[in-house]
C-alpha cells in the first residue's frame, strides 16, 4: 500500500452514531468485520434491492455500524455511480470502519461467493446443459427472493419518504421508467435536480434534521477527509491496475479473444448505470447480435443463474465471458475470461468508492447537495418498485410480453401461465419473514428445499 493509500486509511472519518440512530456503538475488530462481511456476501441473493436491505438489516439495525443518514447518504452517493451499487455500498462501509483494507475486504466478499457459484454453474452449463435438480433448487430461491425485494422495498421507503415531495418523486421515478422506460441515470439527474433547486437551503437542513432526529447547528462543519493530492493518487494507483492487464493482454496474439474482452466490459463498466437490469440493453445489442458470442436464449439463461445465487446481479457479466471464452478455447480459456471479466467489472468499482468515499459525509453537510441526495434516495424508492413489480412479474408468470401502446410500456403477462407453486411458496415465506420474523438464511433454506418439493407436482 503507498503512503498515500496509507493516509487515506488513517484519515476515514470516525463513526460515531447517534443516539436516534442507534443507542449504543462499539467499532467491530478487522477480524469481526470480516466475518459479517462474509455472511453478507453468502446471503446476499435477490438483486440490489435485496442485497441493500440485507445489508442495512446487519449494518444499520444489527451492528450499529453506520448511522441511518450515513446508510442513506452513502446509497443515495452510490446510486450515482456506474455498476453495481450493493457492492460499492458494501465496499464504503467497510472502509469508512477500517480504511482502504476494509473496504477491500467487504468489496471482494460481496462479490466472492457469488463469483465462485456462478463460475461452476457456468461450467456446467457450458458442459452438460441445464440440470434439472439446479432448477428445481431454484425454484423455490425466487420465491424467498421476491419477498426480500419487498422487505428492502418497505424499509427503505420507510426511511426515506419523509414528505409529500419525496412521495411524488418516488411516484413519478416509478411512472418514468415502468411506463415510460426511461433510462435510469436520467431518472437519477432529474430527481438531483429537483432536489436541488426545488427546496430552499434553509428548508433542505430542516427537512434533514427533521428526518434524523439529530440537531446539527452546534457540530462543526464536516470537511473531506482526504486531499485532492490523495485522491489523484488514489484515482492513478486504480487506473494503473484496471489498465494494466489489459494492455499485457493486447500485445499478445494467442489470446485475443481475453483483449476483446476485456475492452468490451471496461466499456461497460463505464457506462452500465443502474446495474444488471442496465446492463441487458447492452448485453443484448452487442454480446448477441455483434459479437455472436452467446445467443439470446443464452443471455437469458445467464441471468437467471445470477438473479438466482449470491452477490451482485452484474455477475453475469461472468457467465458471459466464461461462455465466450469456452467457445474460443475450452474450460481453462473459459476460465481466463471469467477471470478478465471479473476484473474489469470490478476494479473501476473500488476505484469510484475509494476516490470519493472520503467527501461523502461533506457532501451530506451540504444543504442543496444534501437534499439532492434526500430526493435521488426518493427516486430509488421507486426504482425498486418498478423491480419488485418486474421480479414478481417474471416469478409468478411463466410467460411475460412487453406490450406498447402509443407511448407507453408494460409488462403484461399471460394470466394463463400463473404458477400456484410460487405464488404458494411466496405466501409462505412472506409468513416466514413478516410474521415469524425468520432470518434471511433461514427462509431461503425453507424455499430451496419446498421448491424442490413442489417441483415434482404438475403446475
Amino acid at each position: 500500500m503507498s503512503s498515500d493509500e496509507s493516509a487515506e486509511a488513517r484519515s476515514a472519518p470516525t463513526i460515531t452514531a447517534p443516539s436516534t440512530d442507534a443507542p449504543s456503538f462499539i467499532a467491530p475488530t478487522f477480524v469481526e468485520a470480516i466475518w459479517q462481511w462474509a455472511r453478507i456476501g453468502l446471503l446476499s441473493f435477490g438483486g440490489p434491492a435485496a442485497q441493500i436491505a440485507l445489508m442495512h438489516k446487519i449494518i444499520v439495525n444489527e451492528k450499529h455500524w453506520l448511522t441511518e443518514k450515513q446508510y442513506l447518504n452513502a446509497l443515495s452517493f452510490c446510486m450515482l455511480l456506474p455498476g453495481p451499487e450493493a457492492m460499492q455500498l458494501a465496499t464504503y462501509a467497510g472502509w469508512r470502519m477500517h480504511g482502504v483494507r476494509g473496504g477491500l475486504a467487504a468489496g471482494l466478499l460481496f462479490v466472492l461467493p457469488g463469483a465462485v457459484v456462478v463460475l461452476a454453474l457456468a461450467s456446467i452449463y457450458a458442459l452438460y446443459g441445464n440440470v434439472p435438480w439446479l432448477e428445481a433448487l431454484f425454484f423455490g430461491v425466487k420465491a424467498a427472493v421476491l419477498v426480500i425485494v419487498i422487505e428492502a422495498l418497505l424499509r427503505i421507503s420507510k426511511r426515506a419518504l419523509a414528505g409529500m415531495a419525496h412521495w411524488v418523486i418516488a411516484g413519478l421515478a416509478f411512472i418514468g421508467i415502468f411506463f415510460f422506460q426511461l433510462s435510469f441515470p436520467l431518472i437519477i439527474g432529474l430527481a438531483a435536480l429537483a432536489g436541488f433547486l426545488l427546496v430552499s437551503a434553509n428548508d433542505s437542513a430542516a427537512s434533514a434534521t427533521a428526518r434524523s432526529g439529530d440537531d446539527d447547528s452546534s457540530s462543526p462543519r464536516l470537511v473531506p477527509s482526504a486531499n485532492f493530492r490523495g485522491t489523484a493518487a488514489t484515482v492513478s494507483l486504480w487506473l494503473i491496475l484496471w489498465f494494466a492487464p489489459l494492455a499485457a493482454l493486447s500485445v499478445t496474439d494467442d489470446h485475443e479473444i481475453l483483449s476483446h474482452i476485456g475492452t468490451f466490459f471496461s466499456k461497460l463498466a463505464v457506462v452500465t448505470f443502474g446495474g444488471a437490469y442496465a446492463v441487458l440493453a447492452y448485453l443484448a445489442q452487442d454480446v448477441v447480435t455483434q459479437f455472436g458470442w452467446l445467443t439470446a436464449d443464452e443471455m437469458m439463461d445467464g441471468l437467471a443463474l445470477a438473479e438466482t445465487t449470491p452477490g451482485p446481479l452484474i455477475l453475469v457479466t461472468e457467465f458471459v465471458g466464461f461462455i465466450a471464452g469456452f467457445r474460443d478455447g475450452g474450460w481453462a480459456m473459459g476460465l481466463a475470461a471469467a477471470l478478465v471479466t471479473l476484473w474489469v467489472t470490478f476494479v473501476p468499482c473500488f476505484l469510484w468508492i475509494f476516490a470519493g468515499a472520503p467527501y461523502i459525509d461533506w457532501v451530506g453537510q451540504q444543504p442543496r447537495l444534501r437534499n439532492a441526495l434526500a430526493a435521488i434516495t426518493a427516486a430509488v424508492v421507486g426504482v425498486i418498485l418498478n423491480l419488485s413489480l418486474w421480479f414478481a412479474l417474471h416469478v409468478f408468470f411463466q410467460r411475460v410480453q412487453l406490450k406498447s401502446v402509443g407511448i407507453l410500456h408494460f409488462w403484461q403477462p399471460e394470466w394463463s401461465t400463473l404458477d400456484w407453486r410460487v405464488v404458494l411458496l411466496t405466501a409462505v415465506c412472506a409468513l416466514l419473514a413478516f410474521l415469524r420474523h425468520w432470518s434471511i438464511g433461514s427462509v431461503l433454506v425453507v424455499a430451496a428445499l419446498s421448491g424442490v418439493a413442489l417441483q415434482m407436482l404438475p403446475v
